[in-house]
């Protein structure tokens, strides 16, 4: 009947009112965090809100403010965590960081269904355009282990890089990346540390030499240090980086401070 139409075309109009406004609300309360020195192309923001991010030629390093995400920092921080319970952390910090970052970015693509009541319009992630992802092995694969609730279509290359310890320069052991991306693939690498940025760096070198675009490239790593940050920054500062937090410095040896250690060791008991 004509009024039964006519309400719940106002239910649907008052709904959408309501999911948008309080998407601004959401967004004028995100917070922003100091801009480092010397990092004028880095932008590094706090995210409680969906919505396209603009970077102005920037490079954002986006640090969702979930209480989950301390919660899980504070797990693998710990030097008495044992290899089982640092191992479920990293990959529960994964999975929210994930979350976070294909939220506007992912492909979905609008279908039918039929409930057990009616035909309903969805959206639905597209099976064919899956999301490349990459791991930088050993401990990349750890930030993955719950991805695939929140990746519904994917592809996975491996891409294994060693470190230094001396020089701290990285090589690569491993390389299965495809020969060519497309410019329009997009591509989620995972690191669960971005210490000097060497390892990544390299990784990122060999993933654009095969036509991949930084504006496409979205990094996912647990934890981040402002050298890495800014090297990363100058050469591909199209790039988005989620992180769960980002420390203040490097020790001698090249690693985060106070950071959380050498994340392969502690994922494998090595």
């Amino acid at each position: 009947p004509a009024p039964a139409r006519r309400l719940m075309a106002m239910a649907r109009n008052m709904g959408a009112t309501a999911r948008s406004g309080g998407a601004r609300s959401r967004l004028r309360g995100a917070g922003r965090f100091p801009r480092p020195r010397g990092r004028a192309s880095v932008a590094t923001r706090a995210k409680s809100a969906p919505g396209p991010l603009s970077s102005s030629g920037q490079m954002l390093v986006i640090v969702p403010p979930h209480p989950l995400v301390g919660h899980w920092i504070a797990v693998t921080r710990n030097k008495h965590s044992p290899p089982p319970m640092f191992r479920n952390a990293m990959s529960e910090l994964g999975r929210i960081l994930i979350y976070e970052a294909i939220r506007d970015w992912v492909p979905t693509m609008d279908a039918q269904i039929e409930t057990p009541l009616a035909i309903a319009d969805v959206t639905v992630i597209d099976p064919t355009q899956p999301i490349k992802v990459i791991p930088i092995l050993r401990a990349g694969l750890v930030l993955l282990e719950g991805a695939q609730t929140v990746l519904p279509a994917s592809e996975t290359f491996h891409l294994g890089l060693v470190r230094n310890e001396e020089t701290l320069e990285p090589s690569v052991y491993l390389n299965k990346l495809p020969d060519q991306f497309a410019p329009t693939d997009k591509i989620l690498v995972s690191d669960p540390m971005l210490a000097t940025g060497g390892t990544l760096l390299a990784s990122l070198e060999l993933i654009m030499a095969r036509g991949a675009k930084p504006e496409n490239v979205r990094i996912v790593c647990a934890i981040a240090a402002p050298p890495g940050l800014k090297q990363i920054s100058e050469r591909f500062p199209g790039l988005r980086i989620f992180t769960g937090i980002i420390d203040p410095e490097l020790d001698e040896t090249g690693y985060i401070v106070p950071g959380i250690g050498d994340a392969g060791d502690r994922s494998f008991g090595t």
